[in-house]
C-alpha cells in the first residue's frame, strides 16, 4: 500500500508542472516516461527524462539482478501449479491450512432422540358384535428395502403399482418359514433355542475377523434355574403368568390346579390354546393374510410331522357330480349370469365360494371364462383385488375389451398402457406380475385371486419359465386359478402348485365338448368336385375308415397314374391356380350350405397374403354388409395420419374386408388386426386366412375351420401337427347356442395324408404340461435381494424337480430309519482289522468297478467278440461275487444289450430252487443275477460276496459245487471274467432245444438231455483238473485292444491289489467275518449319504449352472465374495432382455458418445428376432456401434465358457440381429412409416411389434443411467424414447377405446 501511495503523489506532482493550458496534444506530444522497479519487494519509481538528455538504455535481462518481472499467468496455470507441484507451497502459510472450530457443548443434546417405531397396532374384527383389538406388528420399523413382510409400510405415491427396484418382494407362500420378521428371519425359526455359549456368530459377513467373546463359568445350580425359566416351551409359564387379553377367565389365573384327570385334561387343552396364542403373536398373524396363526400352525406341524402327501394338494373332483344342490349351497351368487351353468362351472363357482384354488380343464369355447368372472365379482364382493394375466399383449387388450361390459372398475397394465391402475380387476401379461412380484408391489397386499389363462402356454420353450416363476412368488394369502386346455397330467401339475404353495389345488376338467366336431378330409379341387368332403371322424370321436378309404378312391381317380400315395410320396402343396381352384371350390360349397364363416389356418404368412390376393374375384358380403364394413374401417382408420392411412396394407386390408375376406398374422399391423377381430365377431368376415396365434385365448369361434396343411416348420425341421395344436385350432370351430355341430375340414391338395398321421393327430392325447424352468442373470440377481429366500429354493420348487422332491418325506423317513440302523449295527472291535479295514472295502469295491468297466471295453472289442463261440469255456461271476466255469452255447441281443447263453456249473440245492417254471426268466432262461451262491462258513455265517485273502491279494479262485448240477443261464457280457483258451465239442442247439422244452409245465420233470450230461461232465473234469483256473486270453496281447487309458486302468487295478496285499486286516484270522461286520456298515452309510444327497440341494438338476452363472457374475463385478449386489447387478437387474450385454455396454461407454436416434437403432439388435430379412445400409457410427456390440457379446461368451457353460464364443452374435437398424435409425429421424417400408421387406407387423418392445428396452436402459448417476445419458434415452414414440407405430387400441 505504501508503494502504490508514494506512486500516486509522483503522478500528482508531475500534473502540477504541466502548463494550466495544454492544447490538444498529439500522440508525440505526451511527456515520456518509464516505471522502473526496484528491488524484489515490488517497489516502482518514475522515471522522467530531461530536456537535454534522453532516458537510459534499460538493462538486459542477464544484467537485473532478478530479472525481468514476470507477466501475469493465467488462472488454470496457477491451480496447475497449485494442485500439481504441492512441494511449492509455503510451509508457513497458515490461512490456507485446516482450520480447527471449537465445538460448543450441549448436555441437553444426548436426551433427544427419534421416536422408536410402534410395536403394535388396532385390529377391527368383524363379527356379531365388532370391536377392536391391539394386535402385535411383526416388522416395527422396516421398509420395503429391508423387509419381506406384508405389514411393512407403503411405498410413496407413484410406485404403488410397479413397486421399485430396490424393494424386496414379500415373503412368497408356501415356504417352510410362514412368516417372516422385518429382517427376513423366520418368526418360527427365531423362536428355536439358540445356544448363546456356542452358537453365536463372531464374524460378521465380509470381515476376516471378529468378536472373541471369553467363556464365561455359570453355576449348575444358576444355569439349572435360567434354563428352566427361559423354557420357551414351559407350558405352566404359558399358562398362568402370559396375559391372553381373556377378561373372563382372568379370575381363573391363579386358582389351585384341579386333580381331577377330566380336570387335567381341560387343563392341558388351555395350556395348548396358550401355546397357539403365544406362536400367533411371535408370528404376527394379520388379517391380510387371509389365514389364522393356529391354521398355520397345524400346517406347520403336519409338514413337520410328514403327514402331508402329494394326493392331498391335488383334489380331482369327480366329472359325474352334477351338484345337484347348487342353489342351496350358493343362495345368492356373487354374480348372476344369463344362463344356466354347465356342471364343471358349478363346481368350480363352489370351490371359488370356499376360498380354494381351481384348475379348470376344458376344451376350447367350453366356458372357462366364466369361472374367471365369478372370481371377479366375489373380489369386488370381499372389497379385494384379482389379477387376470393372460400370455400375450393382444390378448390382455382384447379381456380388458370383454370385461369392461360387464364389470365397471377394470384396468390394463402393459409395457406402455396404464389405464385405470387402481381398479380392483387388473388385467396385464405374466411378464408384467412377475415384475411385480419381484419390485415389491403394494398391489399385491390386496389381491385375492391370481387367474392364470392359457396355463398350457407353458410348454413354450422361451416364456414357460415366467409361469413357475410367479407361480413360486406369489405371497400366502393369494389364491390361484388356472385356466387351460385339456391336458393329460391335470392332477400332477395341480399337485406341484398346491405343495409348492401348501394350498389345496381342485382339478375340475371336462371333456364335453358344447359343440361337437366333425373332421372331413376334401379331395376336390373344382366346382365339379366340390361335394368330395369325406368324413374321417365322427361327433363322438370315432375314426371313420370307410371315409378315409372313400377320400383315396377319389382322389386316385383323377390322378396320374404316376403318382404316389400313401406316406411314401405324401405332398400337399399346389401352385397358387390350383390353391384358387380349391379355395373357390370349397367356399362356394360352404356358402351354399350356410356353413360360413370360415377360418382357414395357413402355417405361412406369406401363403396367408397370397391365398387372399389370388381370391381377388371372390364377394361374400352382401349391400349392407359392406356399408357396415365401411363405416367401422373409416372411423377405426381415421385414428391415423392422412399419410399412414394410404399404406399399401391398408388399401389391400380394405379392398379384402370389403369382400368378406381378411388375413390375420404377425406382419399385419396391430390396429388393422384389432379391426379384423372385431369384424369377424361381428359375424362380417366370411372367409380368414390366419396363422395358429388366432387360436390362442379369445373366444372367436367360426361355422368351419379348414387347414390347408396338417404340417408346420417349428424352427428345425417340417413335422405333423401334435395333437394338443390341432385340438386348439379346431376347437374353434362350432358357436355355442348357433350350431348344432362344428365341421372341420383338412385339405387334401395332392396326397391323402398318411392313415396313421391322421389318428395320431386327431385321436392322440394332448402335450403334457411340461417344466421350461431356466436360471436367467435376472432370476439371479432379483433373488439376491434377501438371504432368506436363495436362489436353491426357487430351483427346488420348480415343476421340474417336483417329482424328486415330492419324495422328500419319505427320504427324511428312510435316513431317520438308516441312521437308527447305523446305531444298532455291530461294531468291529478287533484291534488288527480296525487299523485299515474300511480303507480295504473302498478299495476292494473300487477294484470291482473298475474290473467291470473293463469287461465292458473287453466286450465291445471285435476280437473278443469271435473267440465266443458255442463251446468256448468262459469264467462268469454271479451277483454274490463266485466265479463258475461255464461255456458259451450261443450269442444273442436282448434290448440292444449283447448278451450269451452258457451252461453254468452251480449247486443242486441252488438250482433246486429256481427250477419251477415260475421262477424262470421270460426267455425261459435263469440269468446270472438269479444265483446266490450257499456257501457257509464253519459257524453257519453266510460269507457270500466276501472275498478271501487271496481274492485281495488277485488270487480269484473258481467255485466248486458241493454237489454239481449244471443250469442253462442268459448271462450278460459284463459277467464275463475271462475267455479261456479251452474249446468243449459241445451240441449247442440241441442243449438249448431240450431247456426250452423243459420250461413247458408238462416237461418240467424232464432230466436234461444227454448231450448236456456229458458238457457238464466235462466242465466238472476241468474245474478238477485246474482249481485255480485255466489259461484265458490276454485282453491287450491277444484281443489287441489299444489305448493308453485302457492300459492305465489295467494298471491300476494291479496297483490297488498290490497295495490291498500289504494291509493289516489280511493277516487277521476272522477276516472274512470281520470283513462282513465292516461292509454291513459300509452299506448303511453308503444308503446314507446316497439319501443325504438327494435330501440336499446338491441333487437339483441346474446347480451346476447356478454355479457357473455364479462365477460369470462375479468375474463381471456384478457381486462381491459374499454374493452381495454390487452396482453393475443392481444395474443388470434393471434389464428384462440380454442384461449381462446391455450392462456392459452401459459400463464400458460403448452407447453414451452416440446420438439418441443411433443408440435406439442399435439397442434393436437385442428384440428382433426375424433370421431372414434384406441386409441393412448402415452409417459408419452404426457401423463401428455394431462391430462394439458383437465384440461385448463375444467377450462374455468367452468368460462363459472358461467357467464351464455350454456356450460356444463364436455363435453368440447368432442371438443379435441387426436386421432393424436401418429402419429404426430412420424411423428415430423422423422418416414416414410408408418409406420405411420401402427399405426393407419386413413385415409392417414385425415392425411395430420390434419398436414397442425397444421402446420398453430404452425406458429400462433410462432407469439403469438414472441408477449409475449419467444424467446426460438419461435425457438420451429419454430423447430417444420420444423419437420412436410416434404415429403408426404406438397407435391407440381400438380395445381400449
Amino acid at each position: 500500500m505504501s508503494d502504490l501511495s508514494a506512486l500516486n503523489a509522483q503522478l500528482e506532482a508531475l500534473e502540477q508542472n504541466l502548463p494550466s493550458v495544454v492544447p490538444k496534444p498529439n500522440e508525440t506530444d505526451l511527456p515520456r516516461f518509464e516505471l522502473v522497479e526496484k528491488g524484489c519487494t515490488g517497489a516502482c519509481e518514475i522515471v522522467l527524462p530531461s530536456e537535454s538528455q534522453e532516458l537510459p538504455k534499460l538493462l538486459e535481462l542477464s544484467e537485473l539482478p532478478f530479472g525481468i518481472p514476470p507477466a501475469c499467468e493465467s488462472v488454470e496455470h496457477d491451480l496447475e501449479q497449485h494442485l500439481c507441484h504441492p512441494e511449492k507451497l509455503c510451509l508457513y502459510d497458515l490461512d490456507r491450512v485446516q482450520r480447527f472450530l471449537p465445538r460448543t457443548i450441549d448436555t441437553e443434546s444426548l436426551l433427544q432422540c427419534d421416536v422408536s417405531p410402534a410395536v403394535t397396532t388396532l385390529s377391527v374384527h368383524r363379527s356379531q358384535a365388532s370391536s377392536v383389538q391391539e394386535v402385535p406388528l411383526s416388522a416395527p420399523g422396516s421398509s420395503a428395502r429391508t423387509s419381506t413382510s406384508l405389514n411393512r409400510p407403503h411405498a410413496p405415491p407413484g410406485a404403488e403399482v410397479r413397486g421399485q427396484p430396490g424393494n424386496c418382494f414379500f415373503w412368497p407362500g408356501g415356504m417352510d418359514d410362514d412368516h417372516v420378521t422385518s429382517t427376513g428371519v423366520s418368526a418360527v425359526e427365531g423362536a428355536e433355542e439358540v445356544d448363546f455359549d456356542t452358537g453365536l456368530e463372531t464374524v460378521p459377513p465380509g470381515f476376516s475377523c471378529g468378536m472373541s467373546f471369553p467363556a464365561v463359568e455359570v453355576p449348575a445350580a444358576a444355569a439349572a434355574k435360567s434354563e428352566s425359566a427361559s423354557d420357551p416351551f414351559n407350558l405352566d409359564l404359558l399358562a398362568f403368568d402370559i396375559d391372553l387379553g381373556n377378561q373372563e377367565n382372568a379370575s381363573t389365573t391363579g386358582e389351585a390346579r384341579p386333580e381331577h384327570p377330566q380336570a387335567m385334561g381341560d387343563e392341558d387343552d388351555e395350556k395348548e390354546a396358550s401355546l397357539r396364542s403365544v406362536l400367533e403373536m411371535a408370528s404376527g398373524s394379520s388379517s391380510v393374510s387371509g389365514a389364522s396363526a393356529s391354521s398355520r400352525f397345524s400346517r406347520m406341524l403336519s409338514v413337520a410331522a410328514g403327514a402331508s402327501s402329494n394326493d392331498e394338494w391335488a383334489v380331482v373332483v369327480e366329472q359325474n357330480d352334477t351338484v345337484a344342490d347348487f342353489h342351496q349351497r350358493i343362495p345368492k351368487m356373487a354374480h348372476e349370469f344369463p344362463f344356466e351353468l354347465d356342471t364343471f362351472q358349478k363346481q368350480a363357482v363352489i370351490r371359488l365360494e370356499e376360498k380354494e384354488c381351481v384348475f379348470v380343464a376344458a376344451h376350447t369355447s367350453a366356458g372357462k371364462t366364466v369361472v374367471a368372472e365369478y372370481a371377479i365379482a366375489l373380489a369386488f364382493k370381499h372389497m379385494t383385488k384379482t389379477i387376470y394375466t393372460s400370455p400375450i399383449k393382444a390378448l390382455s387388450n382384447q379381456k380388458f375389451r370383454d370385461f369392461r361390459k360387464t364389470f365397471t372398475d377394470v384396468g390394463l397394465l402393459t409395457g406402455d398402457i396404464q389405464l385405470n391402475k387402481e381398479a380392483s380387476c387388473l388385467i396385464m401379461t405374466t411378464e408384467i406380475l412377475r415384475s411385480m412380484l419381484y419390485n415389491g408391489s403394494d398391489v399385491v397386499r390386496d389381491v385375492e385371486w391370481v387367474i392364470f389363462d392359457e396355463v398350457h402356454y407353458i410348454n413354450d420353450a422361451e416364456r414357460g419359465v415366467v409361469w413357475e416363476e410367479v407361480l413360486i412368488m406369489l405371497p400366502e394369502h393369494t389364491n390361484v386359478i388356472l385356466l387351460s386346455a385339456t391336458i393329460p397330467n391335470t392332477k400332477e401339475f395341480a399337485g406341484w402348485v398346491g405343495r409348492t404353495k401348501r394350498k389345496k389345488v381342485h382339478v375340475i376338467s371336462t371333456y364335453k365338448r358344447p359343440v361337437p366336431l366333425e373332421h372331413y378330409l376334401y379331395t376336390g379341387n373344382s366346382a365339379k368336385t366340390n361335394k368330395e368332403r369325406f368324413l374321417i371322424v365322427n361327433s363322438k370321436g370315432g375314426f371313420e375308415n370307410a371315409g378315409f378309404l372313400q377320400a383315396t378312391a377319389a382322389k386316385k381317380e383323377r390322378s396320374k397314374p404316376t403318382d404316389k400315395f400313401g406316406p411314401k410320396g405324401a405332398r400337399n402343396f399346389a401352385n397358387p391356380s390350383q390353391d384358387m381352384n380349391i379355395y373357390k371350390s370349397l367356399v362356394q360349397s360352404l356358402e351354399k350350405s350356410e356353413q360360413l364363416p370360415v377360418v382357414c389356418f395357413t402355417f405361412s404368412k406369406k401363403r396367408c397374403d397370397d391365398n387372399a390376393r389370388n381370391l381377388r374375384t371372390l364377394d361374400l358380403t352382401t349391400t349392407l354388409e359392406k356399408s357396415h364394413i365401411h363405416t367401422f374401417f373409416k372411423q377405426s382408420v381415421d385414428r391415423l395420419k392422412p399419410a399412414d392411412r394410404k399404406l399399401p396394407q391398408v388399401t389391400r386390408l380394405k379392398d379384402l374386408l370389403s369382400r368378406g375376406l381378411a388375413v390375420h398374422h404377425s406382419g399385419v399391423l396391430p390396429i388393422l388386426k384389432e379391426v379384423v377381430e372385431m369384424l369377424f365377431q361381428e359375424g362380417l368376415v366370411k372367409l380368414l386366412f390366419a396363422t395358429e396365434t388366432f387360436a390362442m385365448g379369445v373366444n372367436m369361434p367360426a361355422r368351419t375351420v379348414v387347414f390347408d396343411d396338417i404340417q408346420k416348420f417349428d424352427g428345425t425341421q417340417k413335422r405333423y401337427l401334435l395333437p394338443s395344436e390341432y385340438i386348439q385350432m379346431a376347437g374353434r370351430a362350432g358357436r355355442r347356442g348357433k350350431d348344432t355341430t362344428g365341421t372341420v375340414i383338412i385339405l387334401a391338395k395332392q396326397d391323402v395324408p398318411d392313415k396313421g398321421e391322421l389318428m395320431k393327430m386327431m385321436l392322440g392325447k394332448a402335450t403334457m404340461l411340461q417344466s421350461r424352468f431356466r436360471l436367467t442373470y435376472t432370476m439371479i440377481l432379483n433373488l439376491m435381494r434377501t438371504a432368506d429366500f436363495r436362489v436353491e429354493d426357487m430351483m427346488k420348487r420348480s415343476f421340474g424337480e417336483f417329482s424328486h422332491q415330492s419324495k422328500a418325506p419319505a427320504h427324511r423317513l428312510a435316513e431317520q430309519e438308516l441312521r437308527n440302523q447305523l446305531e444298532s449295527a455291530p461294531k468291529l472291535d478287533c484291534p488288527v482289522c480296525s487299523v485299515d479295514m474300511g480303507k480295504l472295502y473302498s478299495d476292494w469295491n473300487n477294484v470291482c468297478q473298475m474290473e467291470k468297466q473293463m469287461r465292458a471295453i473287453v466286450a465291445s472289442n471285435p476280437n473278443a467278440a469271435k473267440a465266443l463261440t458255442p463251446g468256448r469255456v468262459i469264467v462268469v461271476e454271479t451277483a454274490s461275487g463266485l466265479f463258475c466255469l461255464a461255456f458259451v452255447l450261443d450269442r444273442s441281443t436282448v434290448k440292444g444289450q449283447r448278451s450269451l447263453y452258457a451252461l453254468v456249473l452251480c449247486d443242486a440245492s441252488e438250482a433246486a430252487s429256481k427250477t419251477p417254471a415260475a421262477a424262470q426268466p421270460s426267455a425261459g432262461f435263469k440269468t446270472v443275477s438269479d444265483f446266490n451262491d450257499a456257501g457257509r462258513a464253519a459257524g453257519g455265517q453266510d460269507l457270500s460276496g466276501c472275498p478271501t485273502v487271496a481274492e485281495v491279494a488277485g488270487v480269484r479262485a473258481l467255485h466248486t459245487p458241493a454237489t454239481c448240477v449244471h443250469c442253462v443261464m442268459r448271462v450278460a457280457d459284463t459277467s464275463i471274467v475271462s475267455t479261456t483258451e479251452q474249446v468243449v465239442n459241445v451240441q449247442a442247439e440241441l442243449i438249448l432245444a431240450d431247456h426250452a422244452n423243459r420250461q413247458l409245465p408238462r416237461f418240467a420233470m424232464n432230466p436234461p438231455c444227454r448231450q448236456a450230461q456229458v458238457a457238464a461232465q466235462q466242465l466238472l473234469l476241468l474245474l478238477e483238473a485246474n482249481p485255480s483256473g485255466l489259461p484265458s486270453f490276454d485282453p491287450i496281447a491277444d484281443f489287441h485292444i489299444r489305448g493308453l487309458e485302457h492300459r492305465q486302468k489295467f494298471d491300476a487295478i494291479a496297483l490297488l491289489r498290490g497295495s490291498m496285499a500289504e494291509y493289516c486286516c489280511v493277516t487277521c484270522p476272522l477276516f472274512q467275518q470281520h470283513y462282513m461286520v465292516a461292509q454291513q456298515s459300509a452299506r448303511v452309510e453308503d444308503q446314507l449319504h446316497r439319501i443325504e444327497f438327494m435330501l440336499s440341494d446338491e441333487s437339483l438338476e441346474l446347480l451346476p449352472e447356478y454355479q457357473q452363472r455364479i462365477q460369470v457374475l462375479h468375474h463381471l463385478r456384478y457381486i462381491d465374495d459374499d454374493k452381495s449386489i454390487k452396482l453393475k447387478g443392481k444395474v443388470a437387474r434393471e434389464m428384462h432382455n440380454q442384461e449381462v450385454l446391455v450392462t456392459e455396454l452401459l459400463f464400458q461407454n460403448k452407447l453414451t458418445h452416440l446420438e439418441p436416434a443411433e443408440i435406439v437403432a442399435l439397442l434393436s439388435c437385442i428384440v428382433f428376432q426375424q433370421r431372414r430379412c434384406a441386409e441393412p445400409t448402415l452409417t459408419p457410427v452404426l457401423k463401428q456401434g455394431k462391430k462394439d456390440i458383437l465384440q461385448v457379446g463375444h467377450d462374455i461368451a468367452v468368460i462363459e465358457c472358461q467357467c464351464g457353460m455350454d456356450v460356444v464364443p463364436e455363435e453368440s452374435k447368432e442371438q443379435l440381429n441387426f436386421g432393424l437398424v436401418e429402419v429404426v435409425y430412420e424411423w428415430a429421424r423422423g422418416m414416414p412409416f410408408a418409406d420405411i417400408t420401402n427399405i426393407t421387406d419386413v413385415d409392417e407387423g414385425t415392425i411395430v411389434r420390434c419398436i414397442q418392445r425397444l421402446d420398453e428396452t430404452c425406458k429400462d436402459v433410462r432407469n439403469a443411467a438414472r441408477l449409475y448417476g449419467d444424467p446426460l445419458f438419461f435425457q438420451k434415452m429419454e430423447k430417444a424414447s420420444e423419437l420412436i414414440k410416434r404415429d403408426i407405430v404406438f397407435a391407440a387400441s381400438l380395445y381400449t377405446q
